[in-house]
């Protein structure tokens, strides 16, 4: 029996090694294609734009996140739980009326944007030229919050390579028309202009690959509301708030109380040190539908030595990554330009909350597809408010280095957190660390 069992728990693993393999490759070829734009910005456009796509991008994030109120994670939960209850039919049906609901809710936050595009610019951020940026995005948000929600369905439907093609697929598209515009058609601002491109070239792209694996599938019966769906999305929504706190309110409070130019040597240390957590995000591709599958499964004995195994992974995949940026990482950034060697501290730093991230696993999954995402909530909750409170006192202060320091801290704090809950409730950690292990 426990031989039986053992075999179930190495399927499992490997479905998630050969996905999660596919999707690396593209986050890979995605994270190479990523690391050429920068290069591109920095060394043509320099520190100052550089700052600036950091500010429209922090800021359209976060009013994704409102656009969307947590549906592109509950799609996680969703998808596979009505494919193992009921049906593909039921599924699709669930898809449409998620799908409906963000883009209704988005093109609201898309008006709000439109309208308070002056204040932001002027009176957030100091910066006259902000506001025809922020018009401009306030267009493009609700395709950005559909194309964000279709991504996520192909990862629910577990449709590895269709996922892995998308993460690679738009950075191409993106680096070929920065390099076009860079050396046929240069203007100071084409690295903010390209984004809204690539938006709108990949939003058709992304409808028929989701459409494709639900083209046999027929209107099903609702079986959720909308109200339920909110009911279960907003916890997640609350957490995704607190998440993009975390990571994005550096950049935010930079921009207020800095320059643009120290924003952008800032975004560059901070893309540097998010390299280092591709492998987790890549195993969280396929690990999220998985956890979900096996708990509503009550497979609970499968879903912890998966999640182990995960964790153990993740952590020696990173470790190699940060040891060559302890050793190199001043002339990793000086590939960038002389202006961003100043980073270096903020980079080590930010490599430390990184570090924490990956060697934690994936907590924050586990706890949303095992129905505790209110838990997961109030813990992010809690490290967002240490972030704000730590960046409000260390940036006036030590400037990048300060907000490096507070979001290393605030990430290794809800970390923790996550993973002792995880103990608390379910009697075992999936964290990994050499020699303890996964502790017991």
């Amino acid at each position: 029996m426990m031989q039986s069992s053992f075999k179930t728990e190495n399927i499992h693993f490997k479905e998630i090694i050969k996905g999660s393999g596919l999707i690396l490759s593209g986050k890979i070829m995605a994270t190479g294609l990523g690391v050429i734009s920068s290069l591109i910005i920095a060394r043509y456009y320099g520190p100052d734009v550089m700052g600036i796509v950091a500010i429209i991008n922090s800021v359209v994030a976060i009013v994704l996140i409102f656009g969307s109120m947590g549906m592109n994670t509950a799609i996680l939960r969703l998808i596979p739980e009505y494919i193992e209850k009921y049906s593909i039919d039921d599924a699709w049906s669930v898809y449409k009326k998620v799908l409906y609901t963000v883009l209704l809710l988005s093109a609201l936050y898309g008006v709000c944007v439109f309208l308070a595009s002056p204040w932001i610019a002027i009176s957030l951020f100091n910066l006259e030229i902000l506001r025809s940026f922020f018009t401009i995005a306030a267009i493009f948000i609700p395709l950005m919050a559909v194309n964000s929600l279709n991504s996520e369905t192909l990862r629910a439907l577990q449709c590895k390579k269709r996922y892995a093609l998308v993460q690679w697929l738009a950075a191409l598209v993106n680096v070929t028309l920065l390099l076009l515009a860079t050396f046929l058609f240069y203007h100071r601002y084409n690295p903010v202009y390209i984004p809204f491109c690539v938006t709108a070239i990949m939003t058709p792209v992304l409808f028929w690959l989701v459409h494709s694996p639900f083209r046999l599938a027929k209107q099903g019966k609702p079986k959720i509301t909308t109200r339920e769906i909110f009911v279960l999305s907003f916890p997640m929504f609350l957490t995704s708030v607190m998440h993009l706190v975390i990571g994005r309110t550096d950049i935010i409070m930079l921009g207020a109380m800095t320059s643009a130019r120290e924003v952008g040597v800032y975004n560059v240390a901070l893309k540097l040190a998010l390299l280092t957590s591709f492998i987790l995000v890549s195993v969280n591709a396929m690990l999220a539908p998985k956890f979900s599958q096996l708990f509503h499964a009550g497979k609970l004995d499968e879903l912890k030595m998966v999640a182990r195994n995960c964790a153990r992974l993740i952590f020696y995949a990173t470790l190699p990554i940060i040891v060559i940026y302890l050793f190199f990482g001043n002339y990793i950034l000086a590939l960038f330009g002389k202006d961003f060697v100043s980073g270096r501290t903020a980079l080590f730093f930010l490599i430390g909350g990184q570090f924490v991230n990956s060697a934690a696993g994936s907590v924050g999954y586990f706890l949303d597809m095992t129905g505790h995402q209110k838990v997961f909530q109030y813990i992010v909750m809690f490290g967002a408010v240490l972030n704000i409170m730590l960046n409000f006192l260390l940036i006036p202060h030590f400037g990048i280095n300060g907000a490096a320091f507070a979001s290393m801290i605030s990430i290794a704090t809800w970390n923790i957190m996550a993973a002792v809950a995880i103990k608390k409730r379910f009697g075992f950690f999936i964290s990994y660390i050499p020699r303890l292990g996964g502790a017991h």
